[in-house]
Formats: structure tokens, C-alpha cells, sequence
């Protein structure tokens, strides 16, 4: 067993994970834990006495020092015991991820709480009740020298969720520890949300996948933190909305002026929270976004930045919703669902910038939508992965 605690750094003979990671990742199918399986009962009974098998499998992993990628409720995120320093650097190396953003930490029960951070606000217990589980992370004051400071990269708190899936709560429950997991794809890459996606960026540099079918909301957690006042900071917008949070806390909920900071300006600031620095959520094309002015000004516009592209010997991509779809011409049209239920745009989304990518797309124009509600997550990563390049009619 490698050690546990911050200062346990020590050498030690390399075990079994180690020895794979030159190999393809292992797969494990456990997608009959969803409850969505259709199989005969025979059958499904011994397709959930192998995905537990498996989940026991990865579990193991972790206690020992590995990674595991699993499904959420979100996406997909890269697994590691948070007290192991050395297990939660193999993230880092895997993802390639900068060193100065850190990592949310994962719990199965409110119970663990306790030995993980000094206190929670009534505010905080407010919006636990309303959310866990769920897609919030609440950051709060670290209990000093129970996680590697790698995880906070040298801050004083910790952000810290209970995810709604049943194969997270599982696996996290089995290993006994906090597990340290941002998304499970290459750093500046789209999120997965298949396990096709992990497959693609990581196999060969973690040590097993657990396969849950597709994720749900699509987009990674909301981020908060409760300030002195009880007000709530939004530190990266998510699946739930600032409506929502103000709904169940019954106080004022504003958002961090660090969320849409420019790429220059993002390189002298410490990031209070994963989603708060870098380009995130990149395709390999160059990826623009178009804001403003009536949908026929919008699309007439991206039909002109298209053949103008393709002239150039480009291949182009579109991003659109239903509403316009049928307007575009290009090499790779992808739907992000309709205006009026922007659930399937968040679902969506990293999987049409994964689409672009396979489509070998250079050029790719996205429309925008409004940033009430869920619209606000999903246009603060599409900002993220075009880099901040909005074009506004």
C-alpha cells in the first residue's frame, strides 16, 4: 500500500497498476448498475455480479495509489485517493493538467465531511440538503493536513461534492477515501461524457475505466462558496443555476468576476476553483463564437464566414440550434438541441466538439444562446473552448 498522508511520499516497489500503464487502459462495462438494463434476469443478475466485481476491482485501485476514470452525473472524471500525493500527481501527469488548478474532491456520505474541513455554514447545510446529491461543489475551509496539497494547489479550502450517480457513490464508497477527480480527458480537451471519450485521451495512462453508458447533465458541476455575509459566490457555472442556489439558500448569489477573465489575464491570477483558469474544453479546430443580432443576421453571417473558409481550403463545422439548423451548409453540422429546453445543449456539447474532431473540422462557428439560467454554464464553456473568441453583430 502506498502511503496515505502528504508527507508519505517515499519510494516503493512499483505495483500492478504501474506495470499496465504501458498497456491499453482496461474497460469494465457497468451500465447495468444504472437501472437501465433490458436483460433476461438470469442474465442481468450475473451482469451485476460482474459490474460489482468490477467496481470492487477499481476500488481496490484506488486504495492502492491508482487512477480510475468513472461516470458521474456530469462527465466522466479521473479517480485517485485526495490523501495520496502520489496517487493524485499521476492525475496531473495523465491529464497533463496545470499544476496551480485544483482538484474537487468526491464523498459517498455526508459523514465524511467531518474529517475533511473545519466547518459548514448554515448556508452551505442549506444548499447540501437541496443539491447532494448533485452536481454542486461547495468550497469550503480544509481541515489542515488530511489531503495532499496537491489537490488545493497551496489553497486554504477545498471544493467538495457528493455526485448523483450510482456508480460514483459505489466505487467512491468501496475505496474508503475522498477521491480527488477532475474530468477524465486531457487537459484543454472537451469533457467526456462516454467512456469512449476517456478511452480516446487517456488509455494507456490510467490504470482502469469504469463504463456507465452516457453521462447526464453533460456539464460539469456548479462551484460555489458561501462568503462571511452568507451570500453565495458562483465560482464556475453548472448544472445548477444561480436561480436555483438563490431559491434554496434564500440569499444573494453573484458571480465571480474570474469566470470570463481573457486568456492573458488568466496567467497572473491564482484560480479559486477547477474551471476558473486556462482554455478549457478545446477542440483541435478553431472554434468562434457568434452573439448578437437577430438569428437571420447570425446565420447569414456564419454562411459567409463558411464559403469564404471552405475557399480557403478549410474544412468547416457549425454548431446550431434546431431552430436554425437547416440554415447551414458545412462539413460537419452539429444540432445542440432547441432554444427552448437548453438541457440538450448542455448534454450535447462536448460531444459535438468531439464530433468536430473526428471530422478532421479546422474552422468551426457556433451560434450562442441566452445566459439565463442553464444558458450561462453552457456559454461560459463554449467561451472557454473558442478561447474567448466571440464575434458580436
Amino acid at each position: 500500500m502506498k502511503g496515505l498522508n502528504q508527507g508519505q511520499d517515499g519510494g516503493s516497489a512499483p505495483s500492478a497498476h504501474d506495470a499496465n500503464k504501458s498497456h491499453a487502459t482496461p474497460v469494465w462495462d457497468v451500465t447495468v448498475l444504472t437501472g437501465r438494463s433490458t436483460a433476461a434476469a438470469e442474465a442481468e443478475r450475473e451482469a451485476v455480479s460482474r459490474a460489482e466485481q468490477s467496481i470492487g476491482r477499481a476500488a481496490a485501485i484506488l486504495r492502492d495509489g491508482g487512477t480510475v476514470a468513472f461516470p458521474t452525473e456530469t462527465v466522466y472524471g479521473l479517480g485517485a485517493d485526495a490523501r495520496n500525493t502520489e496517487a493524485v500527481e499521476a492525475i496531473f501527469k495523465a491529464k497533463g493538467r496545470p499544476s496551480d488548478n485544483p482538484l474537487i474532491v468526491h464523498i459517498a456520505d455526508t459523514s465524511q465531511l467531518d474529517g475533511l474541513v473545519t466547518e459548514v455554514s448554515d448556508t452551505a447545510r442549506r444548499l447540501m440538503a437541496a443539491f447532494w446529491p448533485g452536481p454542486l461543489t461547495l468550497v469550503l475551509p480544509l481541515r489542515p493536513g488530511v489531503l495532499s496539497p496537491r489537490v488545493t494547489a497551496g489553497l486554504t479550502t477545498v471544493g467538495i461534492r457528493m455526485p448523483d450517480h450510482p456508480i460514483a457513490l459505489k466505487l467512491i464508497g468501496e475505496s474508503g477515501c475522498p477521491v480527488a477527480a477532475p474530468s477524465a480527458n486531457r487537459s484543454g480537451r472537451p469533457s467526456p461524457t462516454l467512456a469512449s471519450h476517456v478511452e480516446e485521451d487517456l488509455s494507456g495512462l490510467i490504470d482502469g475505466i469504469l463504463d456507465g453508458g452516457p453521462t447526464g447533465v453533460g456539464l460539469e458541476s456548479t462551484v460555489v462558496q458561501v462568503q462571511e455575509d452568507g451570500s453565495v459566490t458562483v465560482l464556475r457555472p453548472g448544472g445548477i443555476t444561480s436561480e436555483q442556489l438563490a431559491a434554496a439558500s434564500g440569499t444573494a448569489v453573484t458571480t465571480d468576476p474570474g469566470i470570463e477573465r481573457s486568456p492573458d489575464e488568466e496567467e497572473i491570477v491564482a484560480p479559486k476553483s477547477p474551471g476558473m483558469k486556462y482554455t478549457h474544453y478545446a477542440p483541435k479546430g478553431a472554434l468562434t463564437i457568434v452573439q448578437g443580432g437577430t438569428p437571420e443576421q447570425v446565420s447569414g453571417w456564419i454562411d459567409e464566414q463558411l464559403k469564404a473558409a471552405a475557399a480557403r481550403g478549410e474544412r468547416t463545422g457549425v454548431m446550431a440550434f434546431e431552430e436554425h439548423i437547416g440554415r447551414y451548409a458545412a462539413d460537419c453540422v452539429q444540432s445542440l438541441g432547441s432554444l427552448a429546453g437548453l438541457e440538450a445543449a448542455a448534454h450535447r456539447l462536448y460531444a459535438a466538439l468531439r464530433r468536430m474532431d473526428e471530422e478532421g473540422v479546422t474552422f468551426i462557428l457556433s451560434e450562442a444562446c441566452p445566459e439565463e439560467g442553464l444558458g450561462a454554464a453552457i456559454m461560459n464553456r463554449l467561451r472557454k473552448a473558442a478561447g474567448q473568441r466571440v464575434v458580436r453583430l
